[in-house]
């Protein structure tokens, strides 16, 4: 359906900050489920597979979205070999953000969603926005492109982008509105 499989994966306009927390194995779907968020925080056991290789399809959404988040030699030779990767490389690599101890798993990942949703939610949608739309753009088509976004002018025209100037001038933290 729409969002592809676990209804993530294909939504373009998704200007939401996503917050993975993987305690086991993510393996498929799962795994192509997990690199569809923006936060990545694994357990120390987690594990992580693309097995589809061995029964004859395509993980299609890993072979879309994974060069995009590890090295490409990398995410080339875990597509095709289905081979099984621990936190410790998938760490290495980029895949996964921070490695915590199982009984923490959900108070990190809560300690960063509460960081982000006392930020300035006007900014999230935009930095979500450029990274979407600039990803394959040569730089100065980039900034181009972050220019005309509807997002980014929003936050340019926004009593939130006073209000953060005024707050850091005056050294007090800033109250977010959201407009």
């Amino acid at each position: 359906g729409i969002g592809g499989f676990g209804g993530l994966q294909e939504l373009p306009d998704m200007n939401k900050p996503i917050i993975g927390a993987i305690n086991g194995i993510a393996c498929g779907g799962g795994l192509e489920i997990m690199i569809s968020t923006d936060i990545i925080i694994a357990a120390e056991h987690a594990t992580f597979a693309l097995p589809e290789i061995n029964v004859g399809v395509i993980a299609d959404a890993a072979t879309i979205k994974l060069r995009r988040r590890i090295p490409y030699h990398v995410a080339v030779e875990f597509l095709m070999t289905g081979r099984w990767m621990d936190t410790k490389e998938a760490k290495h690599w980029g895949l996964i953000n921070e490695i915590v101890q199982s009984k923490d798993l959900l108070n990190r990942a809560r300690e960063i969603a509460h960081k982000i949703s006392k930020g300035p939610n006007l900014i999230y949608s935009s930095i979500k926005d450029v990274l979407r739309e600039t990803e394959n753009a040569d730089e100065q088509q980039a900034f181009n492109i972050l220019r005309a976004l509807e997002t980014v002018k929003k936050v340019y025209r926004s009593k939130d982008l006073v209000e953060g100037a005024t707050s850091f001038v005056k050294k007090n933290k800033p109250q977010w509105k959201g407009k």
